[in-house]
């Protein structure tokens, strides 16, 4: 028999602990790579909205009127290289962008740090502005001349004027933070299979000591045989990767297009055409994980000499919990997202050493203090097995803190956004107010039907941009403006942060205004606090009256009532929420399209709007389900496994108890509580650290990832679910050793001599 021969006949033996392997390395390669593919894909696109309109200057009508078309032909005609940037907004297919190749090309032989004219922009959301044009006669638009800056100082034809251009808010540095949190999560997925690898490859080793000693007697040397190992995890690792990362780019493919909404709902950037990522990555990655996991055991020379210097070995405790200590302050303390989630990692590796041996210590403590001598057997035996599974054990309560933590925050979201939509769509219906219709006299009709026909409350919104200022040493910012007039019940039971006394009466009365909490937060904005608001070209100044909730994006926004509005205000969208009452949607539409002499009206359900948006955003949370569960199962098997595995290995220990006068389903009864009370314990300790991990998510993460928070909330019906999924997996175990336990077993030659170890 050749040497590979016999070192791969264990695997004959146990080919359970292969597959389990494999599955783990597959899974893990599967999601990691999902991850890695989306987000690279997304940066790419961020960075491609960034650079296509980075430091540009914009072309306008000096009148006030929306650029068009022939204002672009008019303006190349006389020579000046402006490239079109016209978006058509699309229910079906989202945005797209029209531009102009030849135009682009001008651009970039122009623009210092431009592309070359080879390469413009193409792909998926960009077409030719012909086309986009073509759309644009049914849909919603809007055009934009982009300038270069060698050409701002010259002087512009008669009717246009320079101005900045801007597409949307500053959203880069958020939609960083965005995808920074999936790949964290990313990173916590390959520490959690990285343990269980550990754990079952470790396993092995131990279970094949005597084969390697027997083959060092027949001559064979310790090193050649190790180098055989390392070859053989590595191609195990090849073997299981290349599929992992086929089934991951699946997996994004799958999750693309949800993934692609919720990116352009959250960061006003689409999802662009693309192959990012790669397979380099995700290969290089998983069998890097993959070897340092399980062949780290080089490092345990310096770990061992580094806790020496520490003192004794009853004296280890203090350092990790400095260590501990030291990740809970910085976690309060740091504003950067980097050293937030460094400070999770030093909390979780602490927490994760310091588990085991606070799950032995205690059971050492009760076993000492138990009269009982079966009592006083379980609580010692669980001790050691707290030491000797400590790895699985601390992989699976890595994956039950993540669910816990993960399935609050979405569940307190989906709970928050609902209630949020709920407020924002008040009215049963929208209508979208048709470009160049007057909307007062939409007003006007609304008003008298109010008085002689019964109709339901209902308000106007005013959709634009104004530039806000605190103080006047400050810069202004630009910001979304969104007008409401009349103020009144539709909006009136808002759940506002913070507020003044009876905000919306002094809204109505042209007394303030109100702001989100995206901006609250950026720019240190608080009740009372006064505003320098620009409107249109009017400048006025105005308290803060109320601090209100607006999820699910990151722009800046203030709240003004409609009156106060100047004329000159570049109204960019309207839409009339309205409630029927005692009249008809059809009379309704009816009425307006003949004010307007329109033949046909958007009208939209806003349930039906509800409902999209709420899938939208199940969308965003998608992966992150799809991870934590996956991970969880993934840790339960291997549990399960290394439990069977390792009890298999004591049950001639075990088989002592029936030896000892206990009759058969007494023993059973006594591992059966052995089991319950492992799996169970590791439970108990990661609903502490699962909470503080919400807390962590909710009120840390999420206002710097996102520039808004979450109420806290935790789900104790989910805890019990958890502790089900942990008593079945020690009911397994309990039922696997009474199979062995039918079964006779030989007596090892040492305690030692079998991974069972310790008595």
């Amino acid at each position: 028999m050749t040497l590979p021969a016999a070192l791969l006949s264990h695997y004959r033996r146990h080919p359970l602990q292969l597959l389990a392997l494999a599955i783990m390395i597959i899974l893990a390669t599967m999601l990691w790579t999902g991850v890695h593919h989306l987000t690279s894909q997304a940066r790419g696109s961020l960075e491609q909205s960034e650079s296509a309109v980075a430091e540009r200057q914009q072309v306008v009508r000096a009148d006030g009127q929306p650029m068009t078309v022939a204002d672009f032909v008019e303006l190349r005609r006389q020579g000046f290289c402006v490239m079109p940037w016209l978006e058509v907004s699309r229910p079906a297919d989202g945005r797209i962008v029209g531009i102009d190749p030849l135009a682009a090309a001008c651009f970039g032989s122009q623009a210092d740090g431009a592309p070359e004219p080879g390469n413009r922009l193409d792909g998926k959301p960009f077409v030719d502005i012909s086309k986009a044009a073509e759309l644009a006669a049914d849909h919603r638009h809007e055009l934009t001349l982009l300038i270069v800056p060698a050409t701002t100082n010259h002087s512009l034809p008669a009717g246009y004027e320079h101005a900045a251009f801007q597409v949307g808010p500053d959203t880069g540095e958020l939609g960083e933070s965005f995808l920074l949190n999936l790949d964290a999560l990313g990173v916590l997925v390959l520490l959690i299979t990285a343990l269980l690898v550990r754990s079952v490859y470790l396993l092995g080793l131990a279970q094949r000591r005597d084969s390697f000693a027997l083959l060092h007697r027949y001559g064979v040397p310790q090193r050649q045989i190790s180098q055989w190992l390392v070859v053989e995890l590595l191609v195990l690792a090849l073997i299981c990767i290349f599929p992992g990362v086929w089934l991951g780019r699946w997996l994004a493919s799958a999750l693309g297009n949800g993934f692609g909404q919720a990116l352009e709902s959250l960061f006003d950037t689409p999802l662009y055409a693309g192959d990012s990522g790669g397979w380099t990555a995700p290969v290089l990655t998983m069998v890097a994980v993959v070897l340092t996991a399980c062949l780290a055991d080089g490092l345990r020379p310096w770990l061992r000499r580094l806790l020496r210097s520490f003192g004794p070995r009853h004296q280890h405790w203090w350092p990790l919990l400095l260590i501990l200590l030291l990740g809970l302050v910085l976690v309060i303390w740091t504003h950067t997202l980097f050293w937030l989630f460094t400070a999770v990692a030093i909390v979780f590796v602490a927490f994760g050493v310091l588990a085991p041996r606070v799950l032995s210590g205690l059971a050492d403590w009760r076993a000492s203090r138990a009269g009982d001598p079966m009592v006083r057997w379980r609580h010692r035996e669980l001790s050691v097995l707290a030491r000797r599974l400590a790895l699985p054990l601390v992989a699976l309560q890595f994956a039950m803190t993540l669910v816990l933590a993960v399935q609050a925050l979405v569940t307190t979201f989906e709970n928050t956004f609902d209630q949020w939509l709920a407020q924002r769509l008040e009215a049963p219906f929208y209508i979208e107010v048709p470009a160049g219709a007057d909307a007062s006299l939409a007003t006007h009709w609304l008003n008298n039907a109010s008085e002689e026909h019964g109709l339901g409350p209902w308000h106007r919104v005013i959709r634009g941009r104004a530039t806000v200022a605190k103080g006047p040493e400050n810069t202004g910012q630009a910001v979304d403006v969104f007008g409401l007039g009349p103020i009144g019940p539709l909006v009136e039971n808002w759940r506002l942060l913070d507020s003044v006394p009876a905000p919306w009466q002094r809204l109505h009365e042209n007394a303030g205004v109100m702001v989100n909490e995206q901006l609250a937060r950026r720019q240190g904005i608080q009740i009372n606090d006064t505003l320098k608001v620009s409107l249109g070209g009017d400048t006025m100044t105005l308290p803060v009256l109320a601090v209100y909730p607006d999820y699910g994006r990151p722009a800046g926004e203030i709240l003004v009532p409609a009156t106060l509005l100047p004329e000159t205000f570049d109204i960019r969208f309207q839409s009339l929420s309205i409630t029927p009452g005692q009249l008809t949607m059809e009379a309704i539409t009816g009425a307006l399209e003949q004010l307007w002499g329109r033949e046909q009206l958007t009208v939209r359900n806003n349930r039906t709007i509800q409902a999209l948006a709420s899938n939208i955003f199940d969308q965003t949370f998608l992966l992150t389900r799809a991870m934590t569960v996956l991970t969880l199962i993934l840790s339960g098997t291997a549990l399960l496994l290394m439990g069977w595995v390792f009890f298999s290995t004591r049950a001639w220990y075990f088989r002592l108890l029936l030896v000892w006068g206990l009759q058969r389903r007494e023993a059973t009864l006594q591992l059966m509580r052995l089991s319950l009370s492992l799996t169970g314990a590791i439970t108990l300790l990661a609903l502490p650290l699962g909470i503080w991990l919400t807390w962590v998510l909710v009120h840390r993460i999420n206002p710097l990832a996102f520039g808004w928070s979450l109420p806290m909330a935790v789900y104790p019906a989910f805890w019990l679910q958890l502790g089900a999924m942990s008593l079945l997996i020690g009911l397994s175990i309990t039922l696997l050793m009474r199979y062995q336990l039918k079964n006779s077993a030989s007596t090892p030659v040492s305690a030692n001599a079998l991974a069972g170890g310790e008595r």
